[in-house]
């Protein structure tokens, strides 16, 4: 009796570990560090603001305030800019100045480029070569995107609604969006409430909250209406981070002065396949399903072994561009599909 208790035990200590280690390999697969393969687009970087990819396979870069918006064909070569100051002749076709400080950038299937320019309170929409077509009067406009049909949704400081939608002809069409309370304070909960905008081929807007405690991204559809449940990060590890946000906003809500605070969230990237969710805090990736249920979460660096903080996200089928304000736009592998048998 005791050899067969014995055998049993042993028997039970074997499968522990065998179950042990096929959690630490799907872990090895799914978490961890995530280095960068290059760096593109050299010399962009400080100012870096938005990384986007056309229908045509150019890819679009905004940094402000300088060098302004630059275009660049598939093979990475530089076609033309939008900016303030002229372009040398080694530098590409330049187009003539157009953008003041841009904050944010899209592109539409049709080429068109929308600018949300806040040093002119405006969004500026050029032709794919670059030619200003029409300026569409926003205040504070912090971030745009494109859905489709000529119309644009755009992020603002100032407006009651979190979104803002415009026609082909600059007319405000709808809002929609409440603001969470976050803080009893108005201007306060406002700007709290601030955040950047991304869409995907469906025509799905994507709102992530920049400032919140917990970093939070809300799926609408074209029209506003709820198209998913919101994408949260609420894991044990984040907690924390979270409950000194708040006991910052308490101390911001007795002082009568501008609010200030560091981003919680500070990308946002939409598969354009599958919708699924990718979001940044810092140096941090997360990877979320279209149930809003978090698969991985990576730690991000330079192929020189920097810490990458993340500003911009670009998810693409077989790869990721990655970019952040000074330390510039580097190329990933998609760790999902690498890890694939």
């Amino acid at each position: 009796m005791q050899e067969k208790m014995a055998l049993r035990w042993k028997a039970g200590v074997v499968l522990c570990l065998l179950v042990a280690l096929v959690a630490v390999k799907a872990f090895a697969q799914g978490e961890g560090d995530l280095t960068a393969k290059s760096r593109l687009f050299s010399g962009v970087g400080p100012g870096l603001r938005a990384v986007r990819r056309g229908a045509d396979g150019r890819t679009y870069v905004l940094a402000s305030p300088s060098p302004g918006l630059l275009i660049f064909d598939k093979q990475g070569n530089r076609l033309l800019a939008v900016s303030e100051a002229a372009a040398g002749p080694a530098e590409g076709k330049s187009s003539r100045s157009g953008i003041t400080f841009g904050e944010d950038c899209d592109v539409d299937a049709d080429g068109r480029i929308y600018v949300a320019d806040r040093g002119v309170n405006a969004i500026q929409v050029f032709s794919p070569d670059g030619a200003l077509v029409r300026s569409i009067s926003v205040p504070a406009p912090i971030s745009v995107a494109a859905l489709g049909e000529g119309e644009v949704a755009v992020a603002t400081l100032r407006e009651p609604h979190l979104v803002v939608v415009f026609d082909k002809n600059g007319r405000e069409v709808r809002e929609f969006g409440d603001p969470e309370q976050i803080s009893d304070r108005e201007d306060l909960n406002r700007f709290l409430n601030t955040g950047q905008l991304a869409s995907d081929p469906l025509g799905h807007l994507y709102y992530g909250f920049s400032y919140t405690p917990e970093p939070t991204v809300r799926q609408f559809d074209r029209n506003g209406y709820n198209a998913g449940p919101d994408v949260q990060y609420l894991a044990l590890e984040a907690a924390p981070a979270a409950q000194a946000i708040r006991r910052e906003i308490v101390k911001q809500e007795k002082r009568q002065k501008s609010p200030s605070f560091k981003r919680v969230l500070t990308a946002v990237g939409i598969d354009p396949a599958s919708g699924e969710v990718w979001m940044a805090v810092g140096n941090t990736l997360l990877h979320f399903d279209k149930d809003a249920n978090r698969r991985a979460s990576y730690q991000i660096y330079t192929p020189e072994g920097a810490r990458l903080e993340a500003t911009t996200l670009l998810i693409e089928p077989e790869r990721m561009l990655i970019g952040g304000d000074p330390i510039g736009v580097y190329e990933f592998d998609r760790p999902e599909k690498k890890s694939k048998p």
